[in-house]
């Protein structure tokens, strides 16, 4: 309960700060894709000057939604905040329960849609990522550069091993018979899955350490260690 508040809360703050998310070449994944044209670093200005508000607010819905969604943090945080059991063979503390019949928690049946949002914000992600290594148009490697990789290796571990991803690429399937790309895929999936809840921490630690790596950098608080051609 602890964790995963103190993250709402960072998140909250650094996406309504709208500054000290660029650090050239790196971008906070808070920040990623860019749609405004005021933003320090667009990555696709579609949104004119009129939008004054912090540029975060535009993309944040859609990993937010993925994880508050997924199957492995239902399970955490029911039981972390709602003690919906608080722990195994330990009674729920609530005299009733609805399960997710009821608004707003019949909601976690669109996992699966966020899911198909959040594979384009991974993608974007991954174009920053080996972006990072382009200093002035000169090939380098920086501590960000590292950060951002791990950063984007993690999310993809966390993304593909969802339990919405494996029904996507073959698990809704009664016979993977001549369907030998789809068994791999999903035997894929399979493997990624049997760490998911691992996955899952790792990703939101990096995902907030790849922020304040960059944020810490743009504030001049530290300087970034990196080697060019």
């Amino acid at each position: 309960m602890l964790v995963l508040g103190l993250f709402g809360v960072y998140a909250f703050v650094v996406s309504i700060q709208n500054a000290n998310y660029y650090y050239d070449p790196y971008l906070s994944p808070f920040y990623s894709p860019c749609l405004t044209t005021g933003c320090v670093h667009p990555t696709f200005p579609i949104i004119g000057d009129w939008y004054n508000l912090s540029p975060a607010f535009l993309i944040v819905g859609s990993p937010l939604a993925f994880r508050v969604t997924c199957y492995y943090y239902r399970r955490s945080y029911y039981r972390a905040f709602f003690w919906s059991p608080p722990a195994c063979t330990v009674p729920d503390a609530r005299a009733k329960y609805s399960g997710e019949t009821r608004f707003p928690f019949n909601l976690q049946n669109l996992h699966r849609y966020a899911l198909y949002l959040a594979i384009p914000v991974l993608a974007i992600l991954w174009f920053d990522a080996i972006g990072a290594f382009s200093f002035d148009g000169r090939f380098g490697v920086g501590l960000g550069s590292l950060i951002m990789i791990a950063n984007v290796v993690l999310l993809s571990g966390y993304t593909f091993g969802c339990h919405a991803a494996r029904y996507l690429v073959g698990g809704y399937l009664d016979s993977f018979h001549g369907k030998s790309l789809r068994f791999r895929l999903w035997s894929w999936a399979n493997q990624l899955n049997a760490r998911h809840s691992r996955w899952a921490w790792f990703s939101l630690f990096s995902v907030m350490l790849t922020d304040l790596y960059i944020r810490l950098c743009a504030m001049g608080v530290i300087t970034d260690l990196r080697w060019v051609s």
